[in-house]
């Protein structure tokens, strides 16, 4: 009889959960815990079979009552379901759920599959890629002749693009060559990944804004960083109330996200201050910061102190997450730390989305992209914004970027609200999924490129009655 072949190891199997045989509460009750917040988080997700209560026993060091006991508890609460001579498997949410969880956290399977309009932050006007230059650069992109060699730092023509794009559409004037300045990444949260291990001690504490972006504290957290809170308000993060004791700061100064601001000159300043003087680094993530819609946007940090920060960018918002690459300006400690962390892995960014950004940059597709993506999004800011407004419904934040927020009183109101809209085939987003500590800001969050102007302009009188409580 031939030997029978394992099949795939359960995701659960590679959690890190930790049991407290010291804590009050029982370890099933830990254990189901840990479980119900790993599929929240998407680190268990639909459809994972569960090891064998006797199997996670054996993996966690405890007692099969344990296992079964925290299994129970789950498959009574529908976070699980047994298939009959399968084993059982994570459904990700209780029946009734519907896909949206915390108060309104709306996961990617989701809002590729929503059929309705699609209301959530985040996502780009990839609709109005220009099809013909988009062929044009994979066309030019493929007469590149393969490469013997990885860049380990970014296509060199990647990167000096780059320097062009920061120069023209963010002012900000990169001393020195290209190769020895801006690093290409995979996006935002992998260039994270990468500085958390390779500049960062392990277990070192790092700021983020809170509310804040939530991949960003999840690439920190999974590189063994600990993540502290730093809170803001309706201009961005409060300077002053950054604990003491971290190494970094991570921020979205030019349009705070999801709230909206615009970090002021003189907090920038304050900020730059205290990083010199603590040795913190800054991490700017300048997400959007090519959509101002008012005014010529602030001089990004990295103009103002190259010393002490790190500067990131992407195309997932300007263009399309298809790409999947970004870049990076640190200091020369940073850059080398990172690029000697690379060598040692043998990781780099893939170069095809490197070389397609070169190409649509090379021909002056990208800056007439950049220019008809800002006129189309101010134009459906205004639509939305005017409409809200005249019905007497609050909205938060700069004129700029691709969302706008509407601030609510408390998590009923904005749980409400997301099911009334979602219920009307609108998926919008809430702030609650943007909190990693205790909720203190509540209200929905309204992208506005996903969809079409089309679409918006149809679903405003659905907005105005169901955020006016009419």
């Amino acid at each position: 009889m031939p030997p029978s072949i394992p099949g795939p190891a359960s995701p659960l199997l590679e959690l890190a959960i930790e049991l407290d045989r010291t804590d009050s509460r029982p370890l099933a009750a830990q254990l189901a815990d840990a479980l119900r917040l790993a599929a929240t988080r998407g680190q268990l997700r639909s459809g994972d079979r569960l090891p064998s209560t006797r199997a996670l026993a054996r993996h966690l060091a405890v007692s099969r009552t344990v296992t079964a006991a925290a299994y129970e508890q789950l498959h009574a609460e529908g976070w699980t379901a047994g298939r009959h001579g399968s084993g059982t498997y994570v459904t990700a949410a209780p029946p009734g759920a519907e896909g949206v969880s915390r108060g309104g956290e709306v996961h990617e399977e989701e809002s590729s599959s929503f059929q309705g309009t699609l209301l959530t932050p985040g996502a780009p006007w990839a609709e109005g890629i220009d099809r013909a230059a988009w062929r044009r650069a994979w066309r030019a992109a493929g007469d590149n002749a393969p490469a013997t060699l990885p860049h380990r730092a970014g296509v060199p023509e990647y990167r000096a693009a780059v320097v062009e794009h920061l120069l023209r559409h963010r002012g900000l004037v990169v001393e020195g060559p290209a190769e020895n300045s801006v690093l290409a990444t995979g996006g935002t949260t992998s260039a994270l990944a990468e500085l958390a291990a390779s500049v960062l001690p392990r277990g070192a504490a790092v700021a983020v804004e809170e509310p804040g972006y939530q991949r960003a504290v999840e690439a920190l957290h999974a590189s063994g960083v600990e993540v502290v809170p730093a809170p803001v308000d309706c201009s961005g993060v409060l300077v002053d109330s950054i604990p003491e004791h971290v190494s970094a700061l991570y921020c979205s100064p030019a349009h705070q996200y999801p709230i909206g601001g615009r970090l002021p000159a003189q907090r920038r300043i304050a900020l730059v201050e205290r990083a010199r003087a603590a040795g913190w680094l800054i991490v700017e993530d300048d997400y959007d910061g090519e959509l101002r819609y008012d005014v010529a946007p602030l001089p990004v940090l990295a103009s103002m102190a190259p010393d002490v920060v790190v500067h990131l960018g992407t195309t997932s918002k300007i263009l399309t997450p298809t790409l999947g690459v970004g870049w990076l300006l640190a200091p020369e400690r940073v850059s080398r730390a990172i690029l000697e962390y690379r060598e040692l892995t043998g990781t780099r960014p893939a170069p095809a989305g490197q070389l397609l950004l070169t190409e649509l940059a090379r021909n002056g597709d990208l800056g007439r992209h950049l220019r008809r993506l800002r006129r189309e999004l101010s134009g459906r800011r205004e639509l939305l914004v005017t409409a809200l407004t005249e019905a007497g419904i609050e909205t938060a934040g700069d004129r700029a970027g691709a969302h706008v927020l509407v601030p609510l009183d408390d998590a009923d109101s904005e749980r409400g609200a997301l099911t009334r809209l979602r219920a009307r085939g609108v998926l919008a987003d809430g702030l609650s999924r943007h909190h990693r500590f205790e909720q203190q800001w509540y209200g929905v969050a309204l992208g506005y490129a996903a969809c079409s102007r089309e679409e918006l302009r149809a679903t405003l009188p659905t907005l105005v009655r169901e955020l006016g409580g009419g």
